[in-house]
């Protein structure tokens, strides 16, 4: 039997029906909780993306400043092409308008705009501006332009290997566009219009736009003046000694700020070489940075603030070079096969005599000469913002025997890079603090805001008096005893280096050497430091006299034109003399010829006639000059 219908029976019916209606109240609750709050943001972007379509706007990319202000490298706005396959009306003509203008093969062409299965496609980007106006001029149905930011290098194939390139799509390939490529890359802005399903634009083409931020600006410590004067001393070279390659520093040697640094050959960085990969790379290396050799002679400005600085040599020492050292029994020839007899310690220097920088790094001996090799920071990168940097090649010391000791006295059987030596010679000669070499000065935001500033080291490598005394002995090598003068009225120092080169086997290259001139100016305080290095000339010399010295003269002589500064009324005038005939006479008749009229002298081979010389006779020269003798 049924039970009855009652009252407490339908309270709890009613209590029921709104348990499940508060239930269901509190999941749509939840529920919209969910969706417009947490899933609110995703759920947004996911809609405009199927109702909008969204074109990126290329941020510019920051600027390259050198010290002064002056624009090394731009962004400008270029135009990227895209094709839209359901909004084209006739595909032929289309792709032949397009084909002509953007210079794209026609049936390729064809083929891409005539696609209906896929929404866009890229037709080709980095448009310039002229003919991006002519395409949209043409009004062609499907076709859109979109902005893009190019890159322009206003100096050309200035700075090459310092500033890099990039990609086309802005991505810095190398030098420093690819390592501060975080700074100099901005962040895109966007372009939005309603669109079907299909993706073509619907209703009154309602657009947003959502502008980009630029990247950083970067100041760099180079002077775009002398490194135009830098480059054309190094092409100039680079040209007359049939070289297999030419380097090139100018450095401020109170800061080490690098004022210009450069390789040749090089290449266009408005037009680079992409379809050879071999060259892109290869002369898009900084060589100055990367790259290891043996300096010879130019390494002596190490060995002798060494020894002066630990006490073991002074001005007044006397050695005596018979043109060679026996050491552990291997004769080791002097670079001047007769000899220089007795000299002193600045005519020893002078006269880059190997024998006497033997003598010096033994005197020092192994544990002091490496003491000093590593207060030096010879074995250890300097720390420049350039990718890629080398440490050198310094043996182990336990590794190190006698005849080891003597050579690299002279700047053999060790490795260095060309800024680890410049900026270690920067050290030397100011005051005796070395400090980090910088290629950067600063890099600025939009705002202003600086985002980055260089990190620079320093640490006291020898005394303020021995760096006087080894800028006195650079001023006297480079004038000769002040006899003449490197560049006629001015205080010019500097020291030449000759070196063999190494095969892969480690053996010496027959017939391969780098030559090398390190100057100063002015000699008693530097403050312009200048390096060259001509790798494997051809042209019929190789010492480092004749090959690289005449272009450090070349160099500061510009240098001093062109920032009117005054000669200094002390210095010895240029005399005018002509190269006498010497060739089929004996050495000691040339030599006696030679210095009769003022010129310094070369002698490539240990025989006793002379089978050639450079320049020949009558060529016009000046005293002091240094002339090559083969015998």
């Amino acid at each position: 039997m049924e039970k009855p219908y009652t009252l407490h029976s339908f309270q709890k019916r009613i209590k029921a029906v709104l348990l499940v209606l508060l239930f269901v109240v509190l999941s749509l609750t939840v529920r919209l909780f969910v969706v417009q709050i947490i899933n609110g943001e995703d759920l947004q972007i996911r809609a405009t993306q199927q109702w909008t379509r969204k074109l990126a706007l290329a941020a510019p990319r920051g600027s390259f400043l050198d010290e002064t202000g002056d624009s090394l490298a731009v962004s400008y706005t270029t135009y990227d092409v895209y094709v839209r396959g359901r909004e084209v009306k006739n595909a032929a003509a289309t792709a032949t308008v397009l084909a002509k203008l953007l210079e794209l093969d026609y049936q390729s062409t064809l083929q891409k705009v005539s696609r209906k299965n896929i929404s866009e496609v890229l037709l080709k980007m980095q448009v310039e501006g002229d003919v991006a106006q002519k395409i949209y001029n043409a009004k062609l149905d499907g076709i859109y332009l979109t902005e893009n930011v190019g890159r322009y290098y206003v100096y050309s194939d200035l700075m090459t290997q310092l500033l890099g390139f990039t990609s086309v799509d802005n991505v810095g390939q190398a030098g420093l566009e690819a390592e501060l490529d975080e700074f100099l890359t901005g962040v895109d802005g966007y372009s939005y219009v309603q669109s079907d399903l299909q993706g073509k634009e619907i209703g009154g083409k309602v657009r947003y736009y959502v502008s980009g931020t630029a990247g950083d600006n970067v100041t760099l410590s180079a002077n775009s003046k002398i490194q135009i004067m830098l480059e054309r001393v190094l092409l100039q070279a680079f040209t007359e000694q049939k070289a297999k390659a030419v380097t090139g520093i100018v450095m401020n040697a109170k800061t080490s700020e690098v004022l210009a640094i450069s390789s040749k050959p090089s290449f266009d960085l408005n037009n680079p070489p992409r379809e050879d990969l071999a060259a892109l790379f290869g002369q898009s290396k900084m060589t100055a940075v990367t790259d290891t050799y043996e300096p010879g002679s130019t390494f002596k400005i190490l060995t002798i603030a060494a020894a002066l600085e630990a006490g073991v040599t002074k001005l007044s020492d006397r050695f005596y070079c018979p043109g060679f050292r026996v050491v552990d029994g291997q004769r080791i020839k002097c670079w001047k096969s007769i000899g220089h007899g007795s000299q002193t310690l600045t005519e020893a220097f002078a006269n880059s005599c190997n024998c006497c920088f033997m003598d010096l790094a033994l005197r020092l001996g192994v544990d002091r000469f490496y003491d000093y090799m590593k207060k030096f920071g010879l074995g250890e990168k300097t720390g420049i913002t350039i990718k890629g940097e080398s440490k050198g090649i310094l043996m182990p010391k336990n590794a190190v025997k006698t005849v080891d000791l003597a050579r690299m006295g002279f700047g053999h059987a060790v490795a260095v890079t060309p800024i680890q030596l410049l900026s270690i010679v920067a050290g030397i000669t100011s005051g005796g603090v070395w400090k980090t070499p910088t290629v950067i000065k600063e890099i600025v935001d939009v705002n202003g805001v600086k985002t980055y500033s260089p990190k620079v080291d320093e640490r006291r490598i020898i005394s303020q008096q021995t760096s006087q005394t080894v800028n006195m002995l650079l001023q006297k090598a480079e004038n000769k005893q002040a006899d003449f003068t490197f560049v006629e009225g001015y205080n010019v120092g500097g020291k030449t280096g000759t070196a063999q080169k190494y095969g892969e086997n480690g053996q010496i290259a027959s017939g391969k050497y780098i030559s090398s001139f390190i100057g100063t100016y002015p000699a008693n305080e530097p403050e312009y430091l200048f390096m060259i290095l001509v790798d494997e000339p051809s042209a019929g010399a190789y010492y480092g006299a004749l090959v690289a010295a005449p272009y450090g003269k070349q160099f500061f002589s510009e240098l001093f034109q062109f920032y009117d500064i005054p000669k200094n009324d002390e210095t010895v005038v240029l005399e005018e003399v002509l190269m006498p005939e010497v060739t089929g006479y004996s050495l000691t008749e040339a030599l006696l010829q030679l210095k009769a009229v003022g010129l310094e002298i070369e002698i490539d081979g240990s025989g006793g006639k002379i089978l050639d010389q450079l320049p020949p006779a009558g060529t016009k020269l000046h005293k002091g000059d240094t002339v090559l003798l083969v015998t």
